[in-house]
């Protein structure tokens, strides 16, 4: 699979000619239509097999090859050269590609209202054959201990079809917000937490779902051993009924790291006790705050580093978002929120604005910069096939057991296809 950044001047028809494929397999492989203009610096995947690189001055055929995965031997044949031969600035050479490796790919699916819509059921139809497991959000903890269920209309047969593993995501969730209260109640009565866990294993058993989640957020720093306690009895219990057992995590950097979302993920005993979990690494670039990539590679490099230092490489889920935001800019604090939208929308947005897309190759993220009607700056960050793929690359990298993205229903066509590049989705 090819990654091609537009240039200026440059049509679906000269891009076709370039890589001997048609413009309707480009146009059908991105999901874009082909009246529509091409955004300078916008990414698309090119649906071939193997991909082409063109040369820098700092290249030889051994650096090549290591950064691709292959033998210098193979890349001299394939490209009819010698192993000794010079190559030259600017030469396009082909690389074939390479043994892909066993990932675990989940997915987050949130309702909202009394009934999961048409457009997110699609959403999950049209992605399943990508995932391990797919996770509707979710079911909410009520203070007796009963849970109060999310919307299910046509997730078993979706689930059914395509062999995936359907994931029970339980949180602490109260009035739409993380509740410490809640978190401290079913930690600590121990009435309420045997109701609590008498009422998964059942509602599970009678659902169809296999692997448990806790993303049990937002707790008071003095709860942390009660969670560690918690998640031990948790894990005894759902594996002698034969389920999975994973957790979700907040991003931290160390096991000192405080506050009210990291004190009490304890990385070490989630990494003992839980088959797998999640770790939440997006969100530096939010909603309420400066304009920035939603998940820089460095930072998401650097939780993951810790994570591996405290648990197998074998259990870590990289959370990874199908969104980013569009800010008002100056920044204030406190002042409009950004908006959300997905990396297609994103990219109508800078060709309805006639916008150049960025790269930032330190936070490996696009983004671009246009002013609204009422003369205000924006500038919105958000994913695309270059950013996605230096996610997979850090994921082969450091080995760990795959991806997990919040959330389906954003429209981000070339990362399914990537997957597929990159990865054999495991099935359960």
């Amino acid at each position: 699979m090819q990654i091609h950044v537009v240039q200026q001047g440059q049509s679906l028809y000269q891009i076709s000619n370039a890589y001997g494929v048609t413009v309707k397999e480009i146009a059908d492989a991105n999901e874009i239509s082909v009246e529509k203009s091409l955004v300078v610096g916008q990414a698309l995947v090119i649906p071939i097999v193997g991909k082409y690189y063109y040369v820098l001055s700092s290249d030889s055929l051994y650096s090549i090859a290591h950064k691709f995965g292959v033998s210098a031997q193979t890349l001299a044949s394939v490209n009819h050269l010698r192993e000794n031969q010079p190559l030259t600035v600017g030469m396009r050479l082909y690389i074939p590609p390479a043994p892909r490796r066993k990932a675990e790919i989940n997915a987050y699916l949130e309702p909202r209202g009394n009934a999961i819509s048409s457009e997110l059921l699609q959403s999950a139809r049209d992605t399943a054959h990508y995932l391990t497991y797919l996770a509707p959000f979710s079911f909410r903890i009520n203070r007796d201990g009963s849970l109060q269920a999310p919307p299910l209309n046509g997730l078993e047969a979706i689930a059914q079809q395509h062999n995936v593993t359907l994931m029970m995501v339980v949180t602490n969730l109260e009035k739409d917000q993380f509740s410490p209260e809640l978190g401290s109640v079913i930690l600590n009565d121990q009435e309420v937490q045997n109701h609590l866990f008498d009422t998964i294993i059942r509602t599970a058993k009678e659902l169809n779902f296999q692997d448990i989640h806790f993303d049990i957020e937002h707790l008071r720093p003095e709860d942390k051993d009660a969670y560690n306690r918690f998640l031990r009895k948790a894990s005894g219990l759902l594996h002698r009924e034969g389920f999975l057992m994973s957790t979700a995590l907040a991003p931290k950097t160390s096991s000192t790291q405080t506050g009210a979302w990291y004190t009490a993920h304890d990385y070490k005993v989630h990494g003992e006790v839980a088959d797998f979990v999640v770790i939440m690494t997006y969100e530096w670039g939010y909603s309420g705050g400066p304009a920035m990539a939603v998940s820089p590679i460095g930072p998401v490099r650097k939780v993951l580093e810790y994570a591996i230092s405290e648990m197998p490489a074998s259990k870590i889920m990289m959370g990874q978002n199908l969104y980013g935001y569009d800010w008002t800019l100056p920044f204030v604090q406190g002042g409009p929120f950004a908006k959300a939208l997905s990396p297609q929308a994103a990219i109508d947005l800078a060709r309805k604005q006639n916008a150049q897309i960025q790269y930032d190759y330190v936070a490996q993220a696009p983004h671009f910069t246009y002013w609204d009607s009422s003369g205000k700056q924006h500038i919105v960050w958000f994913e695309d096939a270059r950013s996605i793929q230096a996610k997979f690359n850090l994921v082969k990298e450091l080995g760990l057991r795959g991806i997990s993205y919040w959330k389906l229903g954003l429209s981000f066509p070339q990362n399914w296809l990537l997957i597929e590049d990159n990865f054999n989705v495991v099935k359960r």
